[in-house]
């Protein structure tokens, strides 16, 4: 399932709900419906600044990188892109941005409305 997140500082960014948990359970929010006030917005980046720099100190496991292969069906076919792993980081930036927009124009972030 889909989450758009909405505010009138930044375009909509949209993220599973599988990815975008991680970053809401770090903000204490609920993935169905919520909202981040401009009043949270900078404690709210601080937050998942943090955890995308210690994301960045872990690497993935090997186990992490199998069980990618073991879910991709193997196709010989040489036009077909290799798996890649995505990053926290990755994922989170465009959050991250909507988050300082936020911040900065005094605006909230809405989802599920």
């Amino acid at each position: 399932m889909l989450i758009t997140f909405k505010s009138k500082a930044y375009p909509d960014v949209m993220m599973y709900q599988d990815h975008a948990k991680r970053i809401l359970d770090l903000l204490n929010k609920e993935p169905e419906i919520g909202v981040i006030t401009s009043a949270e917005a900078e404690r709210a980046v601080q937050l998942l600044e943090h955890e995308i720099e210690e994301s960045r100190k872990h690497p993935p496991t090997d186990e992490v990188a199998q069980d990618i292969k073991a879910h991709h069906i193997e196709d010989d076919d040489p036009e077909h892109e290799q798996v890649q792993m995505v990053s926290f980081s990755t994922r989170a930036y465009p959050m991250l941005e909507m988050l300082r927009a936020a911040r900065d124009h005094k605006c909230d972030i809405l989802w599920g409305v």
